[in-house]
Protein backbone atom coordinates (compact mmCIF):
# COMPACT_ATOMS: atom_id res chain seq x y z
CA UNK A 1 0.00 0.00 0.00
CA UNK A 2 1.38 3.37 -1.04
CA UNK A 3 1.69 6.08 1.60
CA UNK A 4 0.59 9.46 0.27
CA UNK A 5 1.21 12.61 2.31
CA UNK A 6 0.52 16.28 1.78
CA UNK A 7 2.62 19.27 2.78
CA UNK A 8 0.19 22.21 2.77
CA UNK A 9 0.96 25.91 2.97
CA UNK A 10 0.73 29.26 1.27
CA UNK A 11 4.45 29.20 0.28
CA UNK A 12 4.64 32.99 -0.18
CA UNK A 13 7.40 32.54 -1.15
CA UNK A 14 8.76 29.03 -0.91
CA UNK A 15 12.07 29.07 0.97
CA UNK A 16 14.89 26.69 1.84
CA UNK A 17 13.21 25.65 5.10
CA UNK A 18 10.11 24.50 3.17
CA UNK A 19 12.32 22.72 0.66
CA UNK A 20 14.25 20.95 3.42
CA UNK A 21 11.04 19.67 5.04
CA UNK A 22 9.57 18.54 1.70
CA UNK A 23 12.70 16.70 0.61
CA UNK A 24 12.95 14.90 3.94
CA UNK A 25 9.25 14.02 3.86
CA UNK A 26 9.71 12.65 0.33
CA UNK A 27 12.27 10.24 1.78
CA UNK A 28 9.72 9.01 4.32
CA UNK A 29 6.57 8.76 2.19
CA UNK A 30 6.02 7.12 -1.16
CA UNK A 31 4.37 10.24 -2.52
CA UNK A 32 4.39 13.82 -1.25
CA UNK A 33 2.05 16.44 -2.60
CA UNK A 34 3.07 20.01 -1.87
CA UNK A 35 -0.34 21.67 -1.60
CA UNK A 36 -0.46 25.39 -2.21
CA UNK A 37 -3.43 27.07 -0.64
CA UNK A 38 -4.96 29.34 -3.26
CA UNK A 39 -6.75 31.82 -1.03
CA UNK A 40 -5.25 32.16 2.45
CA UNK A 41 -6.63 34.89 4.68
CA UNK A 42 -3.49 36.96 4.59
CA UNK A 43 -1.86 39.46 2.31
CA UNK A 44 0.20 37.70 -0.31
CA UNK A 45 3.14 39.04 -2.25
CA UNK A 46 2.97 36.42 -4.99
CA UNK A 47 -0.09 35.32 -6.94
CA UNK A 48 -1.33 31.76 -6.77
CA UNK A 49 0.12 31.12 -10.24
CA UNK A 50 3.53 32.50 -9.23
CA UNK A 51 3.61 30.40 -6.05
CA UNK A 52 2.65 27.28 -8.02
CA UNK A 53 5.31 27.92 -10.65
CA UNK A 54 8.06 28.48 -8.08
CA UNK A 55 7.20 25.30 -6.16
CA UNK A 56 6.96 23.23 -9.33
CA UNK A 57 10.37 24.47 -10.40
CA UNK A 58 11.90 23.70 -6.98
CA UNK A 59 10.71 20.11 -6.96
CA UNK A 60 10.91 19.22 -10.66
CA UNK A 61 13.87 16.91 -10.01
CA UNK A 62 12.18 14.83 -7.31
CA UNK A 63 9.93 12.18 -8.88
CA UNK A 64 7.77 11.48 -5.83
CA UNK A 65 6.93 15.15 -5.15
CA UNK A 66 4.12 16.85 -7.03
CA UNK A 67 2.69 20.33 -6.57
CA UNK A 68 -1.04 21.00 -6.55
CA UNK A 69 -3.23 23.92 -5.59
CA UNK A 70 -6.33 23.72 -3.45
CA UNK A 71 -9.04 25.70 -1.69
CA UNK A 72 -11.24 24.91 1.29
CA UNK A 73 -10.33 22.85 4.32
CA UNK A 74 -6.98 21.13 4.09
CA UNK A 75 -8.35 17.91 5.58
CA UNK A 76 -11.10 17.85 2.95
CA UNK A 77 -8.48 18.17 0.23
CA UNK A 78 -6.40 15.41 1.82
CA UNK A 79 -9.41 13.09 1.83
CA UNK A 80 -10.27 13.99 -1.76
CA UNK A 81 -6.86 12.90 -3.00
CA UNK A 82 -6.50 9.92 -0.65
CA UNK A 83 -3.75 11.31 1.59
CA UNK A 84 -3.70 9.95 5.14
CA UNK A 85 -0.88 12.14 6.44
CA UNK A 86 -0.33 15.88 6.67
CA UNK A 87 3.31 16.99 7.02
CA UNK A 88 4.13 20.16 8.94
CA UNK A 89 7.43 21.80 9.76
CA UNK A 90 8.53 23.06 13.17
CA UNK A 91 11.20 25.74 13.46
CA UNK A 92 10.87 27.26 16.90
CA UNK A 93 8.89 26.64 20.07
CA UNK A 94 6.13 29.09 19.08
CA UNK A 95 5.53 26.98 15.94
CA UNK A 96 4.81 24.01 18.19
CA UNK A 97 1.98 25.83 19.98
CA UNK A 98 0.31 26.86 16.72
CA UNK A 99 0.85 23.49 15.00
CA UNK A 100 -0.34 21.57 18.08
CA UNK A 101 -3.63 23.49 18.14
CA UNK A 102 -4.04 23.09 14.37
CA UNK A 103 -3.34 19.35 14.57
CA UNK A 104 -5.99 18.95 17.28
CA UNK A 105 -8.54 20.88 15.22
CA UNK A 106 -7.73 18.81 12.14
CA UNK A 107 -8.00 15.59 14.15
CA UNK A 108 -11.46 16.67 15.30
CA UNK A 109 -12.48 17.40 11.69
CA UNK A 110 -10.79 14.32 10.21
CA UNK A 111 -9.90 11.57 12.71
CA UNK A 112 -8.58 9.45 9.82
CA UNK A 113 -5.80 11.89 8.88
CA UNK A 114 -2.58 12.06 10.90
CA UNK A 115 -0.29 15.05 11.31
CA UNK A 116 3.45 14.41 11.20
CA UNK A 117 5.72 17.27 12.24
CA UNK A 118 9.33 17.41 11.12
CA UNK A 119 11.76 19.61 12.98
CA UNK A 120 13.66 21.88 10.66
CA UNK A 121 17.33 21.51 10.01
CA UNK A 122 19.26 23.86 12.31
CA UNK A 123 20.47 26.15 9.52
CA UNK A 124 16.86 27.07 8.61
CA UNK A 125 15.45 27.79 12.08
CA UNK A 126 15.40 31.54 11.38
CA UNK A 127 13.95 31.29 7.86
CA UNK A 128 10.28 32.07 7.36
CA UNK A 129 8.38 33.53 4.43
CA UNK A 130 7.77 36.68 6.50
CA UNK A 131 11.47 37.08 7.26
CA UNK A 132 12.43 36.49 3.64
CA UNK A 133 9.94 39.11 2.45
CA UNK A 134 11.03 41.64 5.07
CA UNK A 135 14.73 41.26 4.28
CA UNK A 136 14.08 41.46 0.53
CA UNK A 137 11.78 44.49 0.90
CA UNK A 138 14.58 46.36 2.67
CA UNK A 139 17.09 45.51 -0.06
CA UNK A 140 18.83 42.79 1.95
CA UNK A 141 20.40 39.70 0.47
CA UNK A 142 18.23 36.60 0.80
CA UNK A 143 20.82 34.31 -0.80
CA UNK A 144 20.91 31.11 1.23
CA UNK A 145 17.30 31.54 2.33
CA UNK A 146 15.65 30.87 -1.03
CA UNK A 147 16.60 29.40 -4.39
CA UNK A 148 18.20 31.89 -6.80
CA UNK A 149 15.13 32.20 -9.01
CA UNK A 150 12.95 32.97 -5.95
CA UNK A 151 15.47 35.62 -4.89
CA UNK A 152 15.24 37.13 -8.38
CA UNK A 153 11.43 37.11 -8.23
CA UNK A 154 11.55 38.88 -4.86
CA UNK A 155 13.89 41.53 -6.23
CA UNK A 156 11.52 42.15 -9.14
CA UNK A 157 8.65 42.65 -6.69
CA UNK A 158 10.53 44.99 -4.38
CA UNK A 159 13.03 46.69 -6.67
CA UNK A 160 11.33 47.07 -10.04
CA UNK A 161 13.61 48.23 -12.85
Amino acid sequence: MSKRAIFPGSFDPIHNGHIDIARRAADIFDELIVCIYATPQKNLLFSFEERMEMAQRVFEDIPNITVEGYTGLTVDYARKIGAKVMVRGLRVFSDFDYEFRMALANKKLAPDIETVSLITTHQYTFVSSSTVKEVASLGGDVTGMVPTFVRDALMKKYLPA
